[in-house]
């Protein structure tokens, strides 16, 4: 018998030999792919989750009687950057609303980079928001308005 021939039956006894590392390459490739997507997308939970809770903490601080609207921008901005980094606490809003039924409201606006691992991935910025109900609508006496009761009776 040749060496042909030898090399010709071996090959024929064994057709799937070496086809283990190919099957492993390409399964760990894929699970690769799955593992960066889970992890890209809990990072991105995280870091909105924890703006929105910047976002709301810095309008409660910023609907106080006692406080002034800027300060909840400075307060949102402190948590972030204590949180996450100060990147993400660039474009930190404020603003005063009314909402149809009368009721003044403190929102804080928060837009930030979404973070992406690696190159696939959104390249917007994520945007988040924050409402308190201003505590000065609110008087003393517990009528809405401002307005002492007594104030109130007298006009009527």
């Amino acid at each position: 018998m040749t060496s042909a021939a030898r090399v010709l039956r071996r090959l024929r006894a064994e057709p799937e030999r070496g086809s283990a590392i190919a099957e492993f390459v390409m399964v760990a490739a894929l699970l690769l792919f799955v593992a960066l997507g889970v992890f890209q997308i809990g990072l991105a939970l995280y870091v909105r989750n924890t703006l929105i809770s910047a976002a709301s903490e810095g309008a409660r601080y910023a609907a106080r009687a006692d406080a002034d609207p800027s300060d909840g921008v400075t307060r949102t901005q402190a948590l972030i950057t204590s949180s996450l980094s100060a990147r993400f606490a660039q474009k930190v809003g404020v603003a005063e609303r009314t909402m149809p039924d009368g009721v003044r409201v403190v929102e804080i606006t928060v837009e930030a980079p979404l973070p992406v691992v690696g190159p696939l991935g959104p390249s917007e910025a994520l945007t988040v928001r924050g409402r308190a109900f201003s505590e000065e609508q609110v008087s003393p006496g517990g009528t809405p308005g401002g307005a002492p009761a007594a104030a109130q009776e007298a006009g009527r």
